[in-house]
């Protein structure tokens, strides 16, 4: 297990794997230096990884977790890392959502559960944090891949527009519908994996707020919450699902609404709800969009509301 500190990871590289480092940075262009004792070092957005003769790597910055799990796991340490993986894995559920950055579609929550040996079959159907899958069609096909890999053990919860424009009235907090959606994602995932007691989600809130949200069936669930969760793979694959449900979604509603309906919150979303506010005023809109969006107010020629009201996290 590697030694960290705050935004520092230390490992040792088996010497062999030296020049293999090298390569993988050099091809991102990373900046090379020398040091006393060291094989040398490389730097590249405020993120220095110094390759000592020792073998100890050490990677220091804001970006050396992803460093990490993007470049040294994946290119780099390969088998190896794999192996310590599987030694220290343990079954669990990944949970992530998409839509919460979308004037458009729905919200719609993922939790899959992940078992021993699922990991190297995701990751060669081209698993990872959608984010990072900009083609829609290669998503979704990776989507359906990984749904045949994890044989159904998912949880999926969608929340259309209407649905969802109630509960952020209820709850007050775009934090507390993201726990109860992503609750009760885990609860459908309970029911058809009784036996799942680890739970991954990304950080958005205080845990608690989704361990309140739990009924019954997640009362014995030890939850972890962190930044850059997608890197689990099991939560990266709850991303790809989770988004691939969005997509879906927000096609079925762009044909009932005439139109096809842009992602995110910028200008062409402006004049698609502009357009939808002409013809049907806050109803029309609301049967589509998420209502405490700035998007919302614009459309509808109405002053913005205080930025706590709107804000919503990326």
């Amino acid at each position: 297990m590697p030694e960290s500190k705050k935004n520092c990871i230390v490992k040792m590289l088996p010497k062999e794997l030296n020049p293999v480092l090298r390569e993988a940075l050099e091809a991102r262009c990373w900046d090379f230096s020398s040091l006393p004792y060291a094989e040398f070092k490389a730097t590249r957005n405020k993120t220095n990884v110094v390759l000592y003769t020792s073998g100890k790597l050490v990677i220091q910055g804001a970006e050396s977790q992803d460093f990490v799990d993007f470049i040294l796991e994946p290119e780099v340490l390969k088998d190896l890392a794999f192996q310590q993986k599987q030694q220290e894995f343990v079954p669990h559920a990944g949970m992530d959502e998409s839509g919460k950055g979308d004037f458009f579609g729905p919200l719609v929550v993922a939790a899959v559960y992940l078992d021993r040996g699922m990991e190297q079959s995701l990751g060669d159907a081209g698993v990872r944090d959608c984010k990072l899958i900009k083609n829609d069609a290669q998503l979704k096909t990776i989507a359906a891949d990984a749904m045949k890999i994890i044989r159904g053990r998912v949880g999926f919860v969608s929340i259309g527009p209407e649905a969802y424009n109630r509960l952020y009235n209820s709850f007050g907090s775009l934090n507390r519908l993201l726990a109860w959606g992503h609750a009760r994602a885990l609860e459908n995932l309970l029911h058809k994996v009784p036996e799942c007691t680890e739970a991954l989600a990304d950080q958005f809130g205080d845990e608690h707020l989704i361990l309140n949200a739990l009924k019954e069936k997640g009362a014995k669930i030890h939850l972890t919450q962190r930044t850059k969760a997608e890197s689990d793979m099991a939560v990266a694959a709850a991303s790809v699902i989770a988004r691939a449900g969005f997509l879906r979604r927000l096609e079925e509603l762009g044909n009932l609404a005439g139109g096809s309906l842009p992602k995110g919150a910028g200008e062409q979303v402006d004049l698609r709800a502009a357009e939808l506010a002409r013809q049907g005023g806050a109803e029309l809109l609301s049967r589509f969009a998420k209502m405490h969006f700035r998007n919302s107010y614009k459309a509808l020629g109405l002053p913005p509301p205080p930025k706590k009201e709107f804000t919503v996290h990326h």
